[in-house]
Order: structure tokens, then C-alpha cells, then sequence
């Protein structure tokens, strides 16, 4: 099998869940308290515009990316695969606590066991290996750039949603546990 192959599978395999995870996981305001601030109207648009406009600008510019080498395709294969794998773990091991949107549910508790004793964000830590993935596929620098910036600015501000929700809903629990651990990289951020 083809990477050109191998990739359109897996890449169309993530576009799917996603989507169906939006649709199964989004908190509605009778299930849960909602405190996404619009961060989930920010998140999308900027993904999929992103996504569109640095997939264009990698098929219409040349590769640039180590010289155009074949080797970053495979690279870009694997962690699409990874990412794709870590944020699967982390919605599967939060359960019915995980939502798209911000929201508080009045059984959740702060998750400290499989990837969230290493990171409080693991799902984002795997969107973002995933966005990375997608731009090195197209071999194109400013494609990357296209493709990973505005996703992750995006990403920050959601964070910062989601914490301040967390903090408010646990206190001093998640508190603790946010000095205790990273929020993306482990170690290191």
C-alpha cells in the first residue's frame, strides 16, 4: 500500500471521528453548564480555514521542506498516526466527561490517571501533533505555518477557557494539579 494511500485513509479516518465526536460530545445546556465562551465558534472556523488555505498554498507552491525529500511524507504518516492515538486516549479515558465545548458536569471530577498525569490537555497535544502532520504532508514551510499557527493560537485561547473553568468548578484541587503538570508537553509546557 501507498503512502498516498496510507495517508488519505488515516487522514479521512481523523476528519470523520471528529466530526462525530463533535456531534456525540457536544454539551447541550440542559446536560451540563456550559462555559466555552466562544471558544468552540473560534476553534472550528479557524481550523478549517487553516486547514483549506494552507492545503492550497501546499499544492500550489513547491516543497520546500528539506528540500521536498519523500522521507517527510513518511514522517508526516507517523504522526499523524500518533497524534491520532493520543487524542482517541485522552477522549476515550475522560469518557462522558469529555465534551467539544466547554462544560461542567455535575458528576465530573479532575482526571490525573493515564495521559492526564503528564499532561492536563493530552486530546489538544494530540490535534496539535495532527496539524503538524498535515502540514509537513504538503512539504512546504509556509504551509506548515499556515496550517499549525492559527490553530494553536486558537488552541491557547481555549485553554485558558477551559482552566478557568476547571479552577472554578474544583478549586484548589485542580489548582495543585495544574502546578504539578503541564498543560501540552509534558516537562516542558
Amino acid at each position: 500500500m501507498s503512502e498516498a494511500m496510507l495517508w488519505n485513509i488515516f487522514y479521512w479516518g481523523w476528519a470523520i471521528s471528529e466530526f462525530v465526536v463533535l456531534m456525540v460530545t457536544h454539551t447541550r445546556r440542559s446536560s451540563g453548564e456550559t462555559r466555552d465562551r466562544g471558544s468552540l465558534l473560534l476553534l472550528w472556523p479557524t481550523i478549517a480555514i487553516a486547514l483549506s488555505y494552507g492545503t492550497i498554498y501546499g499544492l500550489t507552491h513547491r516543497h520546500t521542506m528539506f528540500g521536498g525529500a519523500r522521507w517527510v511524507l513518511w514522517a508526516s504518516l507517523a504522526l499523524l498516526v500518533v497524534g491520532m492515538m493520543i487524542r482517541a486516549t485522552a477522549i476515550i479515558t475522560l469518557g462522558r466527561s469529555f465534551s467539544v465545548n466547554v462544560a461542567i458536569h455535575a458528576t465530573q471530577t479532575v482526571h490525573k490517571t493515564g495521559l492526564y498525569q503528564y499532561a492536563r490537555h493530552p486530546s489538544y497535544t494530540g490535534i496539535m501533533l495532527i496539524f503538524i502532520a498535515i502540514g509537513m504532508q504538503t512539504r512546504n514551510w509556509v504551509a506548515l505555518a499556515i496550517i499549525v499557527v492559527p490553530p494553536m493560537a486558537a488552541l491557547l485561547y481555549r485553554i485558558r477557557v477551559e482552566e478557568r473553568a476547571l479552577s472554578e468548578a474544583f478549586g484548589a484541587e485542580y489548582v495543585e494539579y495544574s502546578q504539578v503538570t503541564k498543560r501540552l508537553i509534558p516537562g516542558i509546557y
